[in-house]
């Protein structure tokens, strides 16, 4: 019998990445689940294999790959999910904070891509990067996050493309709207202590509407985890992976032209955080 196929998965701790990490398990994989985060919950330890990995360093990635190909000899599919969001209005956000939010967005999953590659060119494999819709459609207050998830976004699609003619290599996103996680909360511990007034709008959207949660339109984590699957499995892969009726229609938003779509977007959580203080 071949052995089972291996997924080296990144932000497996909690959120989607847990729900990832239980479905590869559930489908007979061998999981390696990783995070900065340990130990991981029980329910991940005892069906995966878990590791600790902060992508953001260079070191840690390169010898969690080699470790897994020595173990098990293979791996099949890199699962990109690790990140977090530093909102607020771009005047107000620290440069700092910014770059290190792109350092696990973007850079993290570079150095693991790069890692990776050498192993999957020669025997085949996945890359399968959790982005966002965001990516596409970015809204006021979350444009360092909309920035990160956008730039992964590129950077797989030009992966994709250079990986076509010569290898057995798929490189494909899955983009999620909101989903039913703890990230909302994360992120508003992140919020800009010293805020400038001009923005309240912008901060009422982020503290009390639905600009980093929308909790009625957002989808379980389960739900991003077996469009990850797909992704992963699918013989024939596609680029891109919406997730949800939802993140399908904030997909198509961005062919609406700005003066249309600004506004709205402007005032989805505007209006939403009225909202919510009236109910």
């Amino acid at each position: 019998m071949e052995s089972a196929p291996v997924v080296l998965l990144t932000g497996a701790a909690s959120g989607i990445g847990a729900a990832t990490a239980l479905a590869f398990a559930d489908r007979g994989w061998t999981v390696y689940a990783t995070d900065v985060r340990t130990p991981l919950p029980e329910r991940v330890r005892e069906r995966c294999r878990p590791r600790e990995l902060d992508v953001t360093d260079p070191e840690q990635c390169r010898a969690v790959v080699d470790g897994i190909f020595d173990e098990a000899g293979r791996l099949d599919c890199l699962v990109n999910n690790a990140g977090y969001a530093v909102p607020g209005p771009i005047e107000d956000v620290a440069s700092d904070a910014v770059r290190d939010a792109f350092d696990v967005l973007v850079h993290g999953p570079h150095r693991l891509a790069r890692a990776v590659l050498p192993e999957m060119r020669a025997g085949g494999g996945r890359i399968v990067n959790v982005s966002s819709v965001l990516a596409r459609t970015p809204y006021p207050g979350v444009g360092g996050y909309s920035a990160g998830k956008a730039a992964l976004l590129s950077m797989s699609d030009a992966l994709r493309m250079e990986l076509a003619d010569d290898s057995d290599v798929y490189v494909a996103v899955v983009e999620p709207a909101w989903v039913e996680t703890a990230f909302a909360d994360s992120a508003r511990t992140k919020l800009p202590s010293e805020r400038t007034a001009d923005y309240e709008g912008v901060y009422d959207a982020l503290e009390d509407g639905w600009v980093l949660d929308a909790e009625p339109l957002a989808s379980p984590p389960e739900a991003v985890a077996e469009r990850v699957l797909e992704a992963a499995t699918d013989d024939r892969p596609r680029a891109h992976y919406p997730v949800g009726r939802f993140a399908t229609f904030v997909y198509w938003t961005e062919w609406v032209p700005p003066r249309i779509v600004d506004p709205l977007r402007r005032w989805f959580g505007r209006l939403t955080a009225a909202l919510g203080r009236w109910s």
